[in-house]
């Protein structure tokens, strides 16, 4: 699905037939140990050998590419181990006696119990001699000079190296590099991942390998040695539960009593009961978390982030809840017991529909996204970084991406390993921040946040004056390596499986609080599909009407009536002149605008708004392109209304916005790739001197170029709109014909193209494979062709290679 599902390994001789594999690379293959198949490929030429110890090799591949984070870190068995190693158990051990005590007694001993040790060696040895508990609290001066005690980490110096903390924190750290800090907190999933992101940055890779594996053989060991197992007595059930769902029973009937007399309207009365029930489902699940013991395995299961998560644990010992019922509308009568307790005929048959549901949904979904996946392949393969620099002076704004009040990506989470297109300047020293042209690292993004801006100016894919592809500034930084993306890179590739890969997370969402239509209601992978394919039938139906024009809106009761009359708002109007006309010039300069008719009163009966949320209110002054109704906003109308620049930003965010929903992480860039693809063309509205059609779809690259060759020769040159195409249209369109064949309708395609004596450049990826030549990535480029590979005398395998050009030594001139 993504290309870490391919990686190099050293051989390791075993017993037994079935092959074995690293316990760490099965999230990048997506394997477990249920039976699942693999293919094993052997290098067999040098140049094979050398490319696969080079830059397939697992030790390498620690980040992921789609959003630049570990996909190397302990799982499961092994966060369990790591969160029993370093858990506290908050008493001393205590003797039937002690309970006897009167609680400041309690405390004095439990202070006498408190055992101290000079270094941490010594805690170990205790411990391996059966005197202290792994969890027990005792003070250590520990080997390290700083702590990190709290959340989010914070290093702290403690006097003299003494601290209160368990010999199974002290044996964790044992296992962290020496430099870095002493961790005395419980550890989870989370937490370790961030350790993990960590030691990436400030130990580099082969640090990092090394620390996980030790982290590894020790978690597994901690695993086993806790012997930790579930029991139906595990799962506890508060004792609260009852007299909660009691106390919720009565205000439902209550409810139940008004809609009978017809004091309240049915929808009203659904969505009460339905948050009642919701709120007593929340409180019983606080209460089920409450009542559990620290060391419970159920509890530290779910806790450590091993495996299953609060909302199972709540469905065996707190109240299933709500259900949906087949047409995806919430039943307003939850299940009121757990699966400890048992469920009722009734509760049982309810249950039925969810669980049905998610399975025929999983199978379509995985269909559907692998589908979605290819289409996305095929429209960006040809995407390749090859050029340092198209020296474009065009620039995007990135800002927070907002959904609602909601902030779904910060400013610096969108910064981080662009290309600045700006420079910024700290006023009071007057010290250079970030200049145009750098790219913005983790320290550049710590003191840009101290500015609180807005917004900030970065080079972009969509803004690439690149031909045939994309140049390394406007890329930046390369999310698997965290450095500039190298020339040669696949970046189009890349961004479909960044995309693509995740589309099995995104759920089919079909759940809504019945009839009542709340936020658009299509979300999940329907959504990012509609997004990339623009199904112009969907718009129809469910779209959302758009002003076009700027003004003031007035509305009507009785008919209902609403119309915007033109009249510029006031406070926007300096700067929006500014920018129109400096577009306009650009546009003319082109010969892309036509004077404008001045804009007319528009107005919308209430056939047009019939069963719709009207989102603006009587005397608002709203601007050209704003959302007058709920419902899908057509990106096609955002390009008509507001230019190239707002529908880019529109797509990139929409598209986000469902991914971050489903808790995904994707990097930005990856999306304007597809973007800048489905914005590639322009349509030809008048082809002047040109032996173009009027009508006719080609590439922007391509029409700059004969408009700045007629234009020198003092001819008419000719003028474009940009349009957007869905991505099956875009991939459809391209240049290649062996590409497109490939890809759907061969036969019009293979005809066509003999129609019109078609030549294939070979420039992208599927082309190259299809006639089995070298794809033009990597160490396929030309300038990599007539390489001979070598023997190295010294072994080239424990040094990480930084780039594939440190193991290549090549002089252009050759």
């Amino acid at each position: 699905l993504h290309r870490l599902g391919i990686q190099a390994f050293e051989p390791v001789l075993i017993e037994g037939k079935a092959i074995q594999i690293h316990p760490l690379v099965c999230q990048a293959f997506n394997a477990d140990f249920d039976g699942d198949q693999m293919a094993v490929h052997l290098p067999l030429s040098l140049a094979a050998q050398a490319e696969a110890r080079t830059l397939m090799l697992s030790s390498h591949n620690l980040l992921k590419p789609a959003d630049g984070k570990p996909i190397v870190g302990p799982t499961q068995d092994m966060i369990m181990g790591i969160y029993y190693m370093t858990v506290e158990k908050s008493d001393a051990p205590v003797t039937p006696c002690d309970e006897l005590l009167a609680p400041k007694y309690k405390k004095q001993r439990r202070d006498r119990h408190t055992k101290y040790f000079a270094n941490e060696d010594e805690i170990v040895t205790t411990y391996e001699l059966g005197k202290i508990d792994l969890h027990e609290p005792a003070l250590v001066r520990i080997d390290k000079k700083s702590v990190i005690e709290s959340v989010p980490f914070k290093r702290t110096v403690p006097t003299n190296r003494i601290i209160e903390t368990t010999c199974g924190r002290v044996i964790f750290n044992q296992l962290m590099p020496k430099d870095a800090a002493f961790f005395n907190i419980s550890l989870n999933k989370g937490l370790v991942g961030d350790i993990v992101a960590n030691l990436v940055k400030s130990h580099g890779i082969n640090a990092t390998v090394e620390t996980l594996d030790k982290i590894k053989s020790k978690s597994f060991y901690f695993a086993t040695k806790a012997g930790l197992t579930i029991a139906i007595g595990d799962v506890t059930i508060p004792p609260e539960k009852w007299s909660i769902i009691d106390e919720v029973e009565k205000k439902v009937l209550a409810l139940e009593k008004q809609r009978e007399k017809g004091e309240i309207s049915e929808n009203f009365w659904y969505i009460e009961t339905i948050g009642l029930w919701t709120s007593a489902t929340n409180r019983v699940t606080e209460a089920l978390m409450k009542n559990f013991d620290r060391m419970n395995p159920v509890n530290m299961m779910a806790k450590s982030g091993a495996r299953g998560n609060i909302q199972q644990v709540r469905q065996l010992g707190g109240m299933r809840g709500l259900m949906a019922d087949p047409s995806g509308r919430i039943m307003e009568l939850p299940i009121k017991a757990n699966f400890r307790e048992g469920l009722t005929v009734l509760e049982y048959f309810i249950s039925t529909h969810g669980a049905r549901k998610g399975l025929a949904d999983t199978a379509l979904r995985t269909a559907d996204s692998g589908y979605l996946t290819r289409r996305l392949v095929d429209v960006a393969q040809d995407v390749i970084v090859i050029d340092e620099d198209c020296g474009t002076s065009n620039f995007m704004l990135l800002e927070p991406n907002k959904f609602g009040k909601k902030v779904l990506q910060t400013l610096s989470e969108r910064l981080l390993g662009r290309t600045s297109a700006q420079d910024l300047i700290d006023e009071e020293t007057g010290e250079i921040i970030v200049r145009v042209g750098e790219i913005i690292d983790e320290d550049m993004i710590s003191k840009i946040e101290a500015f609180n801006l807005d917004s900030f100016k970065v080079r972009s894919v969509l803004t690439c004056q690149t031909l045939r592809g994309v140049c390394q500034k406007c890329y930046g930084r390369d999310m698997a390596t965290a450095r500039l993306v190298e020339i040669g890179s696949p970046i189009g590739i890349i961004a479909a499986q960044s995309i693509g890969e995740p589309g099995t997370q995104l759920t089919m969402r079909t759940f809504h609080t019945g009839g009542v239509a709340g936020q658009d209601i299509t979300q999940g992978l329907p959504k990012v599909e509609l997004l990339f394919e623009l199904f112009e039938a969907r718009y129809q139906k469910e779209g959302a009407l758009i002003s076009p024009i700027s003004g003031t809106v007035e509305i009507n009761d009785d008919p209902f009536v609403m119309s915007i009359t033109p009249k510029e708002p006031k406070p926007e109007v300096a700067r929006k002149k500014k920018e129109s006309d400096k577009e306009k010039a650009k546009k003319t300069k082109k010969g892309k605008a036509k004077k404008k008719d001045p804009d007319t009163k528009t107005t919308f009966t209430h056939e047009d708004i019939i069963g719709r949320k009207v989102l603006v209110s009587h005397g608002e002054k709203i601007r050209k392109g704003t959302q007058l109704t709920q419902g899908l906003v057509n990106p096609k109308r955002v390009l008509a209304l507001k230019g190239i620049r707002e529908c880019q930003r529109f797509l990139v965010d929409e598209v986000q916005s469902v991914y971050k929903d489903q808790g995904v992480d994707t990097n930005d860039k990856h999306i304007e790739v597809i973007v800048r693809q489905m914005l590639r063309f322009v349509k030809i509205i008048d082809p002047g001197d040109s032996d173009l059609l009027k009508g006719d779809l080609i590439d922007s690259g391509r029409f700059e170029r004969i408009f700045s060759r007629f234009k020198k020769a003092k001819m008419q040159p000719p003028k474009a709109e940009p349009i957007l195409l869905g991505i099956s249209r875009a991939s459809l369109t391209t240049e290649s014909f062996l590409s497109t064949a490939s890809f759907q309708e061969t036969t019009k395609v293979l005809t066509n193209a003999a129609v019109e004596g078609m030549t294939d450049y070979l420039r992208g990826l599927k082309e190259n494979v299809i006639i089995g030549r070298l794809v033009p990535v990597g160490t396929g480029q030309e300038k990599f062709k007539n390489l001979m590979v070598h023997y190295s005398k010294t072994p080239i395998a424990p040094k990480a290679v930084e780039s594939i050009s440190e193991v290549i030594d090549y002089d252009d001139d050759e």
